[in-house]
């Protein structure tokens, strides 16, 4: 392994060789934020001289989400909440939540300077100004880790569950369970603004396509920006395009949007449908406890939130254990086990 030089924690600090000598050699008349990227970067090269205290202050790590009114969002900002709370005093976590349908503002927000960041926890959708703005943020020093979703391209570490497996594991449940019926599927998720959702249907769709039953037909995805009325909508118009449909999956949220559509025609047919969707909470609990939906794929975000954390303090050569970088497990959940699972609150 190349034995790392002076110069290289120079490079990867953004600074001067003699003032990354002054910091190790703690010769002081170094700013703290500069001081705190010299011996980041050394931490991360594998520096194995001397290297002072990591911190004379407190760690401030800043995760940035999205849709507070969101259940699998509100479920993620809790987690956070919760970790947070165990931490010692010196690490500090600041959970925002930054407008999803403004990439320019959210990428201004992430490429902002004067906000005091050592780590940086973000969800965001696909855009090429978030991307920039995750590029600066790297290049200053700050350590990013995307979680849940990540963009294309991505040179962060990201954390969450394979989204195409996902998406083949509902097709696999989907084809199954309607086995014995002829009829059309559709799926609805947020938009293809969000690359897990892309992944989630082409795996569904890629399952169908090798394996499926050839009595049915996948015939669209529709987009409802994971808000509920919108979702409703474009349900309802999905439904009347194709009356003959007997499985929806739902690769992103609104679930009580789509659900209340599902209700109603429930109630109009004698032919029960399946209907997959994603995250466990108070809301897919009763509609599969009604037996209205058939089955959740649940991402886990507690274990996300946590395993995100790790991988910043992790990086930042704070905690010195091995943190996994394989996809988060996600659970199946039906009515035979919803209770036993925790209710997400």
């Amino acid at each position: 392994m190349k034995k790392t030089r002076l110069v290289d924690i120079a490079a990867a600090a953004g600074v001067g060789l003699a003032t990354v000598e002054r910091v190790l050699n703690e010769r002081g008349s170094v700013r703290p934020q500069t001081a705190e990227k010299v011996v980041l970067a050394a931490k991360r090269l594998g520096y194995k001289g001397l290297i002072p205290s990591l911190y004379r202050g407190t760690i401030r790590i800043e995760v940035i989400l999205v849709r507070p009114e969101s259940p699998f969002f509100g479920r993620l900002n809790r987690a956070f909440e919760r970790i947070a709370a165990s931490l010692d005093s010196s690490i500090t976590i600041h959970r925002t939540f930054v407008e999803e349908s403004d990439p320019e503002k959210f990428a201004a927000y992430v490429a902002n300077s004067g906000i005091r960041r050592h780590g940086l926890i973000v969800i965001a959708i696909d855009h090429p100004k978030i991307r920039e703005s995750l590029q600066k943020a790297r290049t200053a020093g700050v350590e990013v880790v995307q979680i849940v979703s990540y963009l294309t391209g991505r040179d962060d570490v990201f954390v969450g569950i394979d989204n195409y497996a996902a998406g083949r594991t509902a097709g696999f449940y989907m084809s199954r369970m309607l086995r014995h019926t002829t009829g059309s599927i559709a799926a609805i998720c947020h938009s293809w603004a969000y690359q897990i959702h892309r992944e989630r249907i082409r795996g569904f769709s890629d399952y169908l396509a090798s394996h499926g039953n050839p009595a049915h037909r996948f015939s669209e995805v529709v987009f409802g920006l994971d808000d509920d009325v919108r979702s409703a909508e474009m349900m309802t118009q999905a439904l009347r395009r194709y009356p003959d449909i007997v499985g929806i999956y739902n690769a992103g949220g609104a679930n009580l949007g789509v659900g209340s559509v599902l209700q109603r025609l429930h109630q109009q047919r004698e032919r029960e449908l399946v209907w997959i969707a994603h995250e466990l909470n108070d809301e897919t609990r009763r509609f599969i406890a009604s037996g209205l939906m058939t089955l959740v794929l649940d991402q886990a975000p507690e274990t996300q939130a946590r395993r995100a954390l790790d991988t910043i303090l992790s990086r930042m050569g704070i905690i010195d254990v091995p943190v996994s970088q394989e996809p988060v497990p996600f659970l199946t959940y039906t009515a035979e086990n919803i209770g036993l699972a925790p209710s997400h609150r």
